[in-house]
């Protein structure tokens, strides 16, 4: 696994539409997506330690973040034939066992994470109502361990997304694994 960080914010970039299916079987798209004062899509997958590790975190935040009007979206992009576990039998699995209160859908083609520029998993990008680019930093301080008394830098940010359509002008990268990218 290869460790990789996310690039600087781009402000107000356009979120690209998509439409991937979920692990309810529905086809979704960013319109049908989008709160009604923001929208987090974030690039995770199943196998990824650091996901793993803020995963709990991660649902955490998306309920509250509903809350303020700001819907989430997880898309799986990693190529699942080198990683059984990220095939999209066991996504359903974990989405369903971890009650994710988000869609999680499969980038089969890998098309929607090369259109957003992803990365690595996990990757956040936090769009505003009007859908321009917010925020591309990390959940918090915690890497593959977690850090009492972390302080919530993707909720913070959000919630001031929500609150006044800016992000902040300082993020600190996202660091994860590298997306498994098909050959």
């Amino acid at each position: 696994m290869v460790r990789t960080e996310t690039p600087v914010c781009e402000f107000n970039q356009a979120a690209l539409n998509f439409s991937l299916k979920g692990v309810d079987g529905k086809q979704h798209s960013l319109a049908s997506l989008k709160g009604e004062n923001g929208l987090l899509v974030m690039f995770i997958c199943n196998h990824c330690p650091y996901v793993k590790s803020i995963i709990d975190r991660i649902i955490r935040d998306a309920k509250e973040l509903e809350e303020l009007g700001v819907n989430t979206v997880a898309i799986m992009s990693n190529d699942p034939s080198d990683y059984e576990e990220d095939s999209f039998e066991n996504m359903q699995r974990i989405a369903e066992e971890m009650d994710f209160p988000f869609p999680y859908l499969i980038d089969e083609t890998q098309e929607v994470a090369k259109a957003y520029g992803a990365v690595c998993t996990p990757d956040f990008f936090g769009y505003n109502k009007a859908l321009g680019l917010q925020y591309r930093g990390r959940l918090d301080e915690s890497r593959k361990e977690a850090v009492d008394g972390a302080r919530r830098d993707l909720y913070e940010a959000m919630k001031t997304v929500a609150e006044t359509g800016s992000g902040p002008s300082e993020q600190i990268p996202s660091m994860g694994c590298s997306i498994k990218w098909s050959n």
